[in-house]
């Protein structure tokens, strides 16, 4: 198995093991993962998914296995069948109701810099190197993940990377949006987002994903989201544990 979840209490771990090739994602590894993020979000006491390499100090992903796309660059029904898979895994992850967050501690690039695009917040080391090198391959990278990582960077520096294909250090990709937080582990990171509000967390990402696709104005939908908070438990919870000056201790999602 390449891919795996593993559950650890409220925190999911999205596992890439291919390490004796990068962590370089196939296509069987792209068709795996749908059912694999469908596992965590079915999953009630998951609070947050981190997704990173099943060897400590590995490569992130090295981007899509090159030999078997020379192996099947002939094969047209392949080719389509395999940006589906890859379209598929990218959308879903985006738009996953867990927070996500990717971890990277050596090199991230191509599709692997795309999964990382695709979660809510990244952390690196500082011997994380990021690429997206379509440009050297007479590629195009696809354009929802353009997209995610122009949200990210602005459309100059997202030009950059991909028109150059070059690599990106850690204290590069911090200094330009690229990553949120560089360290040698996720855990000061992770610990605040699990003592945090879920409910808050989950509508808040629905909310940024709304105005990243481009609604600029709340609708009704937004609205009640916004009215029924100051009924749900999360915030009679948060509200005591502030009058009473504790840790608010919040339960799993709804």
């Amino acid at each position: 198995m390449s891919v795996r979840l593993e559950i650890d209490g409220a925190l999911g771990h999205l596992l890439i093991d291919r390490v004796d090739k990068r962590n370089a994602f196939n296509m069987a590894m792209w068709e795996e993962l749908p059912g694999l993020l469908d596992e965590a979000a079915a999953n009630p006491d998951l609070r947050l998914l981190v997704v990173r390499s099943a060897q400590p100090g590995s490569a992130f992903c090295a981007g899509a296995d090159i030999k078997e796309l020379l192996a099947n660059k002939d094969d047209a029904e392949w080719r389509r069948a395999n940006q589906r898979a890859i379209n598929r895994v990218q959308y879903e992850l985006a738009r996953h109701p867990l927070p996500t967050l990717a971890f990277i501690e050596g090199d991230c690039i191509g599709g692997g810099c795309g999964i990382a695009l695709a979660c809510d917040l990244r952390v690196a080391t500082e011997k994380a190197r990021f690429g997206i090198t379509p440009a050297k391959l007479g590629l195009v990278y696809p354009l929802h993940d353009v997209k995610l990582l122009t949200d990210l960077v602005g459309p100059g520096q997202a030009k950059r990377i991909l028109y150059t294909g070059g690599l990106v250090s850690a204290e590069e990709a911090l200094r330009i949006g690229l990553i949120e937080v560089m360290a040698d582990t996720p855990d000061t990171l992770v610990e605040q987002l699990l003592a945090a509000s879920p409910h808050s967390i989950r509508e808040t990402k629905r909310f940024v994903r709304r105005v990243l696709d481009g609604q600029a104005e709340d609708d009704a939908d937004t609205l009640r989201i916004f009215a029924e908070a100051f009924t749900g438990p999360d915030f009679l919870e948060g509200t005591s544990a502030f009058v009473e000056k504790r840790k608010p201790q919040f339960g799993g999602s709804e």
